[in-house]
């Protein structure tokens, strides 16, 4: 079987790598030139573990190729699929401009029957739009080719995308054809070989699944950030807390851990993205607008904590940030609390230095010189007067915090994902602050 993958952004370039591992013949296509000769020379212009190995491997094997134009190999394939951005407007809702641009093109070009797969995360109707741009061009032609549209968002987790695609909870296929089912069923039978669930469903059904998947785990941390919240004040323990109402098998465990925010390119817009959807169609999406309200607020509630114990003699204070990206396992900064807390530091007149393991060129890009980066996490604490955990990554979980103590000027440490034995570090001399306790 042969596809494409129009976008190699995070989603294209890890779905292309992961088909074509499982015998898929893949064409990834991109205009960005400069990317598509780094990829031909197998440099990875993303950070996800063991990506660089899979793409390396599968074009070797001659199975996963890149172009920069789409046109000459449309009519080879079976199945093409749009992975383009759809960043959010200035309202929140997503910005359709290069899906239609990527339907437009194949109506220019199309010549026999092909499903074309809306895999970017869109708002619930963009398949119709799809199936319009198309028809349209072919329309202006005056040629009657049949195709089909289908909708197969993605739920991969940055760090972790690998698994997730070739072993997932499940695939969402939206279609509305019986030959689009088939074309799509025959794509996926490794996985339904291997018993995962490829679940099929209309296709608004399918656009709004994303949404819905996602606006579900933003709530759970929003919610769990304002129960902390709460915590704080009455003398409750939201560790404590998490562990009871997460053995409630009604509940799970999953997504109820409390911290400093959600950030990342999916929660925040496609919270925004539902939003806005809801709002076009006259419905308000009440409890999504306070979680999306509680999750800006929350990003600022680790400098609250420090404006608590400086009172308004912050200014000149050396504050070191341990984890810039909005997660462990990548380098994506986009939404993170890190930037929220990099601008609320230098309006209060801090001197901020930094460490990541992965995300500290992404940081010099977004950031510049305001800030000093460090080779290691040690380096970033030396004469430091506080010390802010925003990234859970693992080098952090055991540090060694003796020398830690005696390189600060004040051992302050404010944990802003509960990772650290608050206990330990009280006894070693540590002033210690938590989320939620």
């Amino acid at each position: 079987m042969n596809i494409a993958i129009i976008g190699t952004g995070y989603v294209g370039l890890v779905s292309g790598a992961c088909f074509a591992d499982t015998g898929v013949n893949v064409t990834c296509v991109d205009v960005d030139a400069d990317k598509i000769n780094r990829l031909q020379s197998g440099d990875i212009p993303i950070y996800e573990p063991g990506l660089d190995e899979l793409v390396v491997k599968n074009v070797k094997a001659g199975r996963l190729k890149f172009t920069t134009e789409l046109a000459p190999v449309l009519n080879d394939q079976d199945i093409v699929f749009s992975a383009v951005g759809t960043p959010p407007d200035e309202d929140g809702s997503a910005d359709l401009t290069y899906v239609l641009q990527v339907a437009s093109t194949i109506g220019k070009n199309l010549n026999k029957y092909l499903v074309v797969v809306t895999k970017s995360t869109v708002p619930v109707g963009t398949a119709l739009k799809v199936r319009y741009t198309i028809q349209k061009e072919l329309d202006r032609r005056g040629v009657n080719i049949k195709f089909d549209v289908a909708s197969n968002p993605e739920f991969l987790k940055e760090g972790n995308a690998i698994k997730d695609f070739m072993s997932p909870d499940r695939v969402v296929v939206g279609v509305e054809s019986e030959q689009a089912k088939m074309m799509l069923t025959r794509l996926y039978k490794p996985f339904l070989i291997n018993n995962f669930r490829v679940i099929f469903m209309d296709i608004p059904s399918a656009e709004m699944t994303k949404y819905a998947a996602n606006s579900m785990l933003a709530t759970r941390i929003s919610f769990m950030n304002d129960i902390a919240n709460l915590c704080e004040r009455i003398g409750a323990d939201v560790n404590m807390v998490r562990q009871g109402i997460g053995a409630d098998t009604r509940i799970g465990r999953k997504f109820l851990y409390a911290g400093c925010g959600y950030g990342g390119s999916c929660f925040p817009k496609d919270v925004k993205a539902l939003i806005k959807t809801a709002d076009d169609n006259g419905y308000s999406m009440e409890v999504l607008k306070a979680v999306e309200r509680v999750n800006e607020q929350q990003k600022s509630v680790m400098f609250s904590k420090l404006e608590g114990i400086y009172g308004n003699s912050l200014k000149y204070k050396k504050i070191s940030l341990w984890g810039l990206s909005f997660k462990p396992e990548t380098d994506d900064m986009r939404e993170s609390t890190a930037l929220v807390m990099i601008q609320l530091l230098l309006d209060a007149g801090c001197n901020i230095s930094v460490y990541d393991p992965v995300a500290m060129d992404e940081c010099k890009r977004r950031v510049g010189d305001r800030v000093n980066y460090c080779k290691d996490m040690y380096e970033a604490v030396l004469d430091s007067d506080a010390l802010l955990l925003l990234t859970e990554w693992k080098e952090f979980r055991l540090p060694s915090w003796e020398v830690i103590k005696k390189a600060m000027l004040r051992p302050l440490v404010i944990d802003g994902r509960n990772i650290f034995d608050g206990d330990e570090l009280k006894s070693i001399g540590f002033e210690y602050h938590c989320i939620g306790k």
